[in-house]
C-alpha cells in the first residue's frame, strides 16, 4: 500500500513544559489535528510514523513528551491529565487546523490520557485508543517499578486509586471513540477494551486483532489509514 506523503519536515518547540514535534499536511486547509500520546518509557519519536501518515492523510499531527520521559524536565504526575488538552489548544493556534476537529490518539497509558482528557475537555473532540491501559494496570507498574518514567508515586498512586477509565469512556458524551487491540497483548488483555467499547456511547468502534502484542498495532500502517479514515467520518 502507497501511503500520501506528508511535509518532509516537522517543527520542534516547547511548549509550556511540553518538549513537542509538529507535522503539517500538505493539502489544503483547514485540517483536522490530532494530539499523539505514547505510552510509559516511550517517548515522541517513537510516533513519528503516524504522525508522518496522519499528515500524509490530511491531518495536523502534534506529538509531544509526556511528563517523566524523554526531553521533559519533570516528574509524571496527576498533572498530566490536562496536558492532552493543553496542547490541544496549542495546537489550534496553528493556522489551518479546525478547532472543532481535534483529537487524541495514545497507546498504553497514552490511550488511558486520551480518554480521560477527551471526556473532560471540550477542546478534544474524540479519541483512537490502542491497547490502552486502566487505572489498575498503572497501579501494578507504579507499584512494581516496572513503568520505565520519572514519576511522583507518591501523588500517582491515591489518584489513579480515584479514577476509573470506564466511567470516563461515558462521559465523553457522543465523542468518537476507537479502540484497537492485539488479542495477543502480553501486558493488557483484549477483553479490557471490549469492557471499555460497551460502556462507549456512539459513535464507537472496536478492532480486536489477531495475534500480536502490545505494541504491534501502534505501528501499523494500515491501521493508521483505517483509524484517521473513520474517525475523519465521525467528525464530519
Amino acid at each position: 500500500m502507497r501511503l500520501p506523503s506528508p511535509r518532509t519536515a516537522s517543527r520542534r518547540g516547547v511548549h509550556e513544559g511540553r518538549p513537542y514535534e509538529l507535522w503539517l499536511p500538505e493539502s489544503e486547509p483547514p485540517w483536522p489535528a490530532i494530539v499523539i500520546l505514547h505510552g510509559a518509557g516511550s517517548r515522541k519519536e517513537n510516533h513519528a510514523d503516524f504522525a508522518r501518515a496522519a499528515a500524509g492523510y490530511g491531518w495536523a499531527a502534534l506529538s509531544f513528551d509526556q511528563r517523566g520521559h524523554g526531553e521533559s524536565g519533570d516528574e509524571m504526575s496527576p498533572a498530566a491529565i490536562d496536558d492532552p488538552a493543553r496542547m490541544a489548544r496549542f495546537l489550534t493556534e496553528t493556522e489551518g487546523v479546525d478547532p472543532g476537529r481535534v483529537c487524541a490518539r495514545g497507546s498504553s497509558m497514552g490511550g488511558f490520557m486520551a480518554i480521560h482528557a477527551a471526556a473532560a475537555s471540550d477542546a478534544l473532540a474524540g479519541a483512537i485508543t490502542i491497547c490502552p491501559a486502566g487505572e489498575h494496570d498503572l497501579l501494578r507498574g507504579l507499584r512494581r517499578g516496572e513503568l520505565e518514567m520519572r514519576a511522583d508515586a507518591a501523588a500517582l498512586e491515591p489518584w489513579l486509586q480515584e479514577h476509573d477509565l470506564r466511567e470516563a469512556v461515558g462521559l465523553m458524551r457522543g465523542k468518537p471513540l476507537l479502540l484497537i487491540h492485539a488479542r495477543g497483548d502480553e501486558q493488557i488483555p483484549y477483553t479490557w477494551s471490549e469492557e471499555l467499547y460497551a460502556r462507549a456511547t456512539e459513535p464507537r468502534k472496536l478492532i480486536v486483532l489477531p495475534g500480536g502484542h502490545h505494541r504491534s498495532a501502534q505501528h501499523d500502517a494500515e491501521l493508521h489509514g483505517i483509524a484517521l479514515r473513520w474517525l475523519e467520518r465521525e467528525l464530519g
